[in-house]
């Protein structure tokens, strides 16, 4: 038997993907990429927003043609549209033969036979989370492994339905995710991206209060060399502590996270955000002053319902003045379900999109600048491949991008380097969202009392040393 798969939606959501690929496996099925292939076609939605939903729907049809064009047998429908719809949705689309939860993912096999059988199938379970132990197939490049330390979302903000898809927060222990990351760097990865719904709440559930921070302390002690970068964090579980590890920490990104949605604190309360917009300037001034060189990521909503002109300009007087390195802009959606979708005062889709390409185009121009400042600077970079143009040059990412959703950096003259490395670089040039550096080469310089010291000299410093 050969199953092809189609991972939609988020880095969680991929997690889900390769356990279910994992079992797959070790149950004897064949994994393949051409969905013409496969006697198994299995598609984990996503059903965060309604453009996702739409994605999900269209890739869902489009697998069902292989029942006619390929050797397909059983379609199965798994993930977060599954979870949210259930018998609504194999009553809707005949071509699906299973359907399958969030929390389903290790029943994969069961929906298989069910679906071989002629059996058409609802399966969703209660919360549950994957531990060490469970199989797993890897999608992701073998350098960089996304590593889930809890699952669901006790927050209860008024326009997300992640609540009532993914259910309650529960994490898993500390010692587990260590030794899946032991797992892991002992297989050559070189970057660990922690992520849940939120994971500054991490370990609450276990531990009587959020561990992030303790669990940090814990994955900094796997000897070999690696990065940890912290996704999705919520303000206010950000901790004196969990600053104090990423500041003084060397293997922990100096990049945050911050999901903060809006700046108005009328927005904020209709959001059911525990912030203020006092508080969130508060907690930013301490984390730039705590973590020198640290780079900020965050998240914001257009269109909520009720939201003002004067609710936007805050929104964007916000962002001028914080200046983040990394802003993702979303167009508001109205989920069925939650409590936003029925407040009044709902926003024009005209007057969102204009708000929307407004922000879009002011945090371009801040992205711009604070590239162009990073000129001369050397920061370490991770491979991850070259350009498809060009020989000559490498493509990374520094401490400062995260993966996927943020620029890259393009190592100018680097013919050497192969995915995986790990390089230095001085950045020759800034651009919106990506950079354009050189090679800074390692040379042993002997110091005092015997001591080897690394000194960084780009092969333009070696030439003009040597003359030429």
């Amino acid at each position: 038997m050969k199953a092809g798969f189609i991972s939609l939606g988020c880095a969680k959501n991929l997690v889900d993907t390769e356990l279910m690929l994992g079992i797959l496996n070790e149950n004897g099925i064949e994994l393949v990429t051409n969905p013409a292939d496969a006697d198994i076609l299995i598609v984990n939605t996503c059903a965060f927003i309604q453009a996702a939903k739409e994605e999900s729907i269209t890739t869902i049809l489009n697998m069902a043609e292989y029942k006619e064009s390929g050797r397909c047998r059983a379609l199965i429908v798994a993930g977060c549209l599954g979870q949210r719809y259930g018998q609504e949705l194999l009553d809707e689309i005949p071509e699906a033969d299973a359907i399958i939860g969030t929390s389903a993912w290790d029943r994969i096999m069961e929906a298989v036979r069910d679906s071989l059988r002629g059996h058409r199938v609802v399966i969703t379970d209660h919360e549950k989370i994957y531990d060490s132990k469970t199989p797993r197939i890897r999608t992701t490049p073998n350098y960089s492994a996304w590593v889930k330390i809890a699952e669901g979302c006790d927050h209860r903000c008024s326009f997300c339905a992640i609540p009532l898809i993914r259910g309650k927060f529960i994490s898993r222990s500390i010692e587990d995710i260590v030794a899946e990351v032991q797992n892991l760097v002992a297989d050559g990865v070189k970057e660990i991206n922690l992520i849940a719904q939120d994971s500054t709440n991490y370990g609450r559930d276990l531990y009587g209060e959020p561990s992030l921070a303790r669990l940090l302390k814990e994955l900094v002690k796997i000897p070999e060399q690696f990065w940890i970068r912290i996704l999705y964090s919520y303000p206010k579980n950000f901790t004196d502590e969990l600053i104090e590890v990423i500041a003084s920490e060397s293997k922990v990104c100096k990049y945050v996270d911050l999901p903060l949605q809006h700046a108005s604190n009328s927005v904020l309360e209709r959001m059911k955000r525990p912030d203020t917009r006092e508080e969130i300037e508060t907690l930013l001034t301490k984390i730039r002053e705590k973590i020198p060189g640290v780079a900020i990521r965050s998240t914001f909503i257009v269109g909520f319902p009720g939201e003002s002109e004067e609710d936007f300009q805050t929104l964007k007087t916000f962002i001028q003045t914080q200046r983040f390195d990394h802003v993702g802009i979303f167009a508001y959606s109205q989920e069925e379900g939650t409590v936003a979708a029925t407040l009044p005062d709902q926003v024009p889709e005209e007057v969102m999109q204009n708000r929307y390409h407004e922000l879009m185009s002011l945090q371009s121009q801040i992205s711009q600048e604070i590239n162009e400042s990073l000129v001369e600077k050397e920061f370490k970079v991770l491979i991850e491949g070259r350009d498809e143009e060009s020989n000559n040059i490498a493509i990374g990412r520094s401490y400062r991008e995260a993966p996927e959703v943020d620029g890259q950096i393009y190592v100018e003259g680097d013919r050497r380097s192969q995915p995986g490395d790990m390089v230095r670089v001085r950045i020759k040039a800034g651009f919106t969202y990506d950079l354009a550096a050189e090679r800074v080469l390692d040379v042993v310089v002997k110091g005092s009392g015997g001591k080897s010291k690394k000194k960084s000299f780009s092969p333009k410093d070696i030439l003009n040393r040597l003359g030429i």
